[in-house]
């Protein structure tokens, strides 16, 4: 015996004009152009297992944006926020600022080392007042990546050897 869904679609005609336009543009995202033809069918009457077979989709995603239009119209079927923490972005000149850190000698910065590890590195940084907190991980990331080119170390009145430091890390953690 076939499912039907207890999510009746009636659109205005604003609403079939927009899911329409959505679904002919070459510019929409994927998503987006199955959302919309998903609730197009639905407003014909097709069941889930009718919409999925046509559109090759698991009933399950149809099932969810028919149930979600109906509850929230048009704006139901745009993206929700993802879960997670939020990325957070440092500004290059951070970076570049933090590169320079990592190519002092570390007895100019009251160290009885040869190299400065990461730990070493990172505690400078937050103690410098840089930012707040940073993982080992954004400042490996961010150390054993290239210099960009497009970054003038001159106009930032750092140390000299940051020109020479920033040509890639490989191999060992510690710096």
């Amino acid at each position: 015996m076939p499912r039907k869904s207890p999510f009746h679609v009636n659109l205005t005609l604003h609403e079939r004009q927009a899911l329409e336009s959505l679904a002919r543009k070459y510019t929409s995202s994927y998503c987006d152009v199955i959302r919309a033809k998903i609730i197009l069918l639905a407003a014909e009457g097709l069941s889930n297992d009718g919409i999925a077979a046509r559109l090759d989709t698991p009933r399950q995603i149809v099932s969810k944006w028919r149930k979600r239009f109906c509850l929230a119209r048009l704006p139901g079927l745009e993206n929700e926020p993802r879960g997670g923490r939020k990325a957070r972005f440092f500004p290059p000149t951070l970076v570049v600022q933090v590169k320079a850190l990592a190519c002092e000698l570390p007895h100019r910065l009251g160290l009885p080392l040869s190299r400065l590890s990461i730990a070493e590195i990172r505690q400078h940084v937050i103690t410098q007042g840089l930012v707040a907190d940073i993982s080992g991980a954004t400042l490996w990331r961010w150390l054993s990546s290239r210099c960009s080119s497009s970054v003038a170390t001159s106009q930032l009145d750092l140390p000299s050897q940051s020109a020479f430091c920033c040509q890639g890390r490989s191999g060992s953690r510690s710096l």
